[in-house]
């Protein structure tokens, strides 16, 4: 596996330096899937909060502009483009987070916090129906730009 990033000589943590590293478009897309009962299902055009779809949608946006304030040792990356899809399908409510920059290092993380913080707000939204509630299967689908890419297979 190599040296870990975050791991200083000493053993130490470290924010990663990526001063020297050249600025590139990066581009990360991530999912997961919200399982949810029938009853939610029925439930999601009469909640008391409101449109739970595209109110999941806009809290992942923000907590994607969020993401270096939540994980220790995340760098701020200006992002240019987060995109939140949210599709109710029937396995579940289907979330897929886009997120866009040009930098020096990748957006992976924003994605992948776009499409967690989307899927418990519809948990928080959804739980006054049954806290029967399974936010699955999150993971990097693809990512463009800097070293290498890579793709799901």
């Amino acid at each position: 596996m190599g040296e870990l990033s975050h791991v200083a000589a000493d053993g130490s943590v470290q924010m990663v330096d990526i001063s020297g590293k050249t600025a590139s478009q990066r581009v990360a897309k991530a999912a997961g899937c919200l399982l949810i009962a029938e009853e939610h299902r029925l439930a999601l055009d009469s909640l008391p909060k409101g449109d739970a779809l595209t109110i999941a949608q806009i809290a992942g946006i923000q907590g994607g502009k969020k993401c270096s304030d939540l994980i220790p040792l995340c760098h701020q990356v200006p992002l240019s483009h987060l995109d939140v899809a949210i599709q109710l399908t029937e396995q579940g409510i289907i979330i897929v987070a886009t997120a866009k920059t040009e930098s020096t290092t990748g957006v992976e993380m924003e994605a992948y916090t776009a499409v967690v913080v989307a899927g418990i707000t519809l948990i928080d939204m959804l739980k006054g129906v049954s806290p029967d509630l399974i936010l699955t299967d999150v993971r990097l689908l693809e990512k463009t730009g800097g070293k290498s890419d890579w793709l799901r297979s």
